[in-house]
């Protein structure tokens, strides 16, 4: 079986995991959650990083410190994980929905300005599958109405946006809203098996993001609580394996490259299939390879990657919308609410193996058996 997604844990993982172990320090009270913290930070171009045990934690975090509340609305894309509605709907907030642009799967920044309201709190660009956001609109947008720019940038490590509000510069996803959340997921570029972090310029949003992941303590009275906060802290052994992540950061964004390379080369002319259109003011970092059918093949993703899982190759489908997931719709959310673009990703949409370890000879294969599931 070639699976979706393996990491590489052959750089100074196992020695820092040692020190850990050596030093006693295994809770999140260890040196190497700071060190990660900061290492991660620089590398994406912030001045604070604040650690904690997932993507998901990270997202609510990030909201809690830009200040979201009871009765706000947080702007996001149909096209992502639940993740994102669960941390707007845990502070009280009700997820608000746009469509995706079907050429990079990433959020519709056009819809934006039609769905701004008067308790509109957030914007949360979700960078997808590797692509930025187009973020210029949304700077304009922020300009005119006040509220605050989050971005989910968990799948996008390492990934650049051309800003023309930012000069012509090419700016690291992460770096660019009030504060960002990222994930270290076992599938993604840096990862930690599980874990995450807040990104942010703002001391003042770093440091209610750190009491919320700590049960909101008070810095002068220990178990003494104003706020309600969680148990969202990393560990040092986590830690430990981030930064040594972290180190080769630059080394997996270009194995990603290479393999996204391979694959176009494999998949160069097979008719039905479409790719992520990575536009002009983007540098992807293709975190997985994603391809979409047309309708008119008349097959749909699931059928496709049951013939895959037949012949040895994992997948993983696209997300299914916000606005299609029971759980949310049982609480009242999004009815009678359509999105074209997310339902027809959805339907017709999945990744192939895209992992670090992948190799040219399995990139082959997966290329081969993807063109017998689709006779």
């Amino acid at each position: 079986m070639i699976p979706v997604s393996e990491p590489r844990l052959d750089g100074n993982e196992k020695r820092y995991l040692a020190e850990c172990i050596d030093s006693g320090w295994i809770s999140a009270e260890g040196p190497f959650v700071e060190r990660f913290e900061r290492a991660f930070a620089a590398r994406i171009g912030r001045a604070e990083g604040v650690a904690v045990c997932n993507g998901t934690a990270a997202l609510e975090a990030a909201l809690y410190g830009v200040g979201v509340r009871e009765g706000d609305e947080v702007i996001m894309p149909a096209f992502t994980i639940i993740s994102c509605a669960v941390a707007a709907l845990r502070l009280g907030a009700r997820p608000v929905l746009v469509d995706l642009d079907p050429e990079t799967w990433c959020m519709d920044v056009a819809q934006v300005a039609a769905r701004i309201t008067a308790r509109t709190r957030v914007v949360m660009p979700v960078h997808i599958f590797g692509h930025p956001v187009d973020m210029d609109p949304l700077f304009e947008l922020r300009e005119r109405h006040g509220w605050r720019l989050v971005e989910d940038a968990a799948e996008v490590h390492g990934a650049q946006y051309c800003s023309r509000r930012w000069g012509g510069r090419w700016v690291n996803c992460g770096a660019m809203g009030d504060a960002a959340a990222t994930s270290f997921y076992a599938n993604k570029i840096v990862t930690t098996g599980e874990g995450g972090m807040v990104l942010t310029d703002d001391p003042e949003v770093a440091g209610r993001a750190r009491s919320y992941r700590n049960l909101c303590f008070r810095a002068e009275r220990r178990f003494f609580h104003t706020e309600l906060g969680y148990n969202f802290r990393l560990t040092n052994l986590q830690a430990a394996v981030g930064l040594a992540q972290v180190e080769r950061m630059d080394e997996f964004i270009a194995d990603k490259e290479r393999i996204a390379g391979w694959y176009r080369e494999a998949l160069a002319g097979v008719p039905g299939l479409r790719f992520m259109r990575a536009r002009s003011w983007a540098r992807p970092v293709y975190w997985v390879y994603a391809v979409e059918l047309e309708p008119a093949r008349g097959l749909e993703a699931a059928t496709v990657m049951e013939r895959l899982r037949a012949r040895g190759i994992g997948t993983r489908p696209f997300f299914l919308g916000l606005h299609e997931q029971p759980a949310l719709r049982e609480r009242g959310l999004f009815a009678g609410e359509s999105y074209p673009h997310t339902e027809r990703a959805y339907r017709q949409g999945f990744y192939l193996p895209s992992g670090v370890t992948l190799t040219a000879e399995e990139v082959g294969q997966v290329a081969a058996a993807l063109r017998e599931a689709l006779a």
